[in-house]
């Protein structure tokens, strides 16, 4: 069996982590869809940066909307809407087949948006209401503000693809940014059944960051940890999602039809070329996650990965890698602050790339 359907069978989705009219006009995403079973698709500012400057289908859309009175920011939105939809419709049987388990594509709000609760609150709402998709789900970074957002947002039964987190103490935000947003939609009359969320977990950069630091220490015991942080941090963060989602704090919310809120494995191409091109793959597949992929490693995967539940394997492992970093002095809440940041300044530049496309 195709490598990606086993992952499947495990009951891990597999997203794919590119969009672009390349892979809609030209049928790949579909492909996709039905050969490997991709059950959905994440998009950034960078993603979008990167299909419209090198995209061909783009131009005669950019040329005739740089010739209406609109800013450049709404000529973003008005070409990378449209490829959303797309995806969405192509994805819609197996939303339905799921009953909005799978299926789904994330839009995210600017982020320039990412300190301003309020903004990015109406933002999501408005994007949300322009792709006019059941199968959208809404993408806002996990900053304090916008932590606040995710829960106006839920409350207003809005789906969120969470993004830009980066260690445990952002996991834990998250989750209850979700709850708290969960209890005031089901207050309010709302349908929770309707509301699907899932926490993106950044995961090579974190081992970019701590392996540079370990080799700074320079000690055996500081290099024997390096390439094992981020998968350790995977492993604890779904040890953590089984306690919070499969026991009490959910039990009342989940009788009334509630989605807990699933672990996404995102950033998963590997970085250091020593390390195994499906070393955030192999090691993290297990039932209830999403593992959003790039090409290469999406390939990767098709030609030689070898798939089996690994994700609830070598916890204690997980536990003794943080216990031996914390001995050596680094704090993985305060690397992931950094990480956040640095990843939030990444997406404003390739977002004020996009506007000077389409200015």
């Amino acid at each position: 069996m195709n490598p990606l359907l086993r992952v499947r069978a495990e009951g891990q989705q597999v997203w794919l982590d590119n969009l672009s009219r390349t892979l809609l006009n030209e049928g790949h995403l579909a492909q996709l869809i039905a050969a490997d079973g991709i059950a959905g698709v994440t998009t950034n500012p960078a993603i979008f940066h990167k299909a419209i400057a090198g995209g061909r289908y783009y131009e005669e859309d950019l040329a005739r909307l740089k010739g209406e009175a609109i800013d450049a920011e709404t000529r973003y939105e008005r070409l990378v809407i449209p490829d959303v939809q797309r995806a969405c419709d192509l994805l819609r049987p197996l939303f339905d087949e799921s009953r909005g388990n799978a299926g789904y594509v994330s839009l995210e709000v600017s982020p320039a948006l990412a300190h301003d609760t309020a903004r990015t609150v109406a933002a999501g709402l408005r994007l949300k209401h322009a792709v006019g998709r059941d199968n959208v789900l809404i993408k806002v970074p996990a900053t304090s503000a916008g932590l606040e957002a995710i829960e106006q947002l839920t409350g207003h039964g809005v789906s969120v693809n969470v993004t830009l987190m980066f260690s445990l103490a952002h996991v834990d935000a998250v989750a209850e940014a979700y709850l708290g947003g969960l209890a005031a939609w089901q207050q309010a009359g709302g349908d929770v059944g309707r509301v699907m969320s899932v926490a993106s977990l950044f995961l090579s950069r974190v081992d970019t960051l701590l392996d540079s630091q370990l080799g700074e220490i320079g000690s055996d015991a500081a290099l024997a940890l390096r390439g094992k942080s981020a998968v350790a941090m995977a492993k604890l963060a779904y040890e953590r999602y089984r306690e919070r989602f499969h026991g009490p704090a959910f039990a009342s919310l989940r009788s009334a039809g509630a989605r807990p809120q699933l672990m996404l494995w995102a950033s998963t191409g590997t970085k250091n070329a020593a390390y195994s091109d499906l070393m955030y793959v192999e090691p993290l597949i297990g039932p209830e996650t999403v593992n959003t992929l790039p090409d290469a490693t999406l390939a990767a995967l098709r030609d030689h990965g070898t798939v089996a539940r690994t994700l609830d394997r070598d916890v204690d492992a997980a536990r003794a890698q943080f216990a031996a970093l914390e001995r050596l002095g680094i704090d993985m809440t305060t690397a992931g602050k950094r990480l956040q940041d640095e990843g939030l300044r990444q997406f404003e530049e390739a977002f004020a790339g996009l506007l000077d496309l389409t200015a």
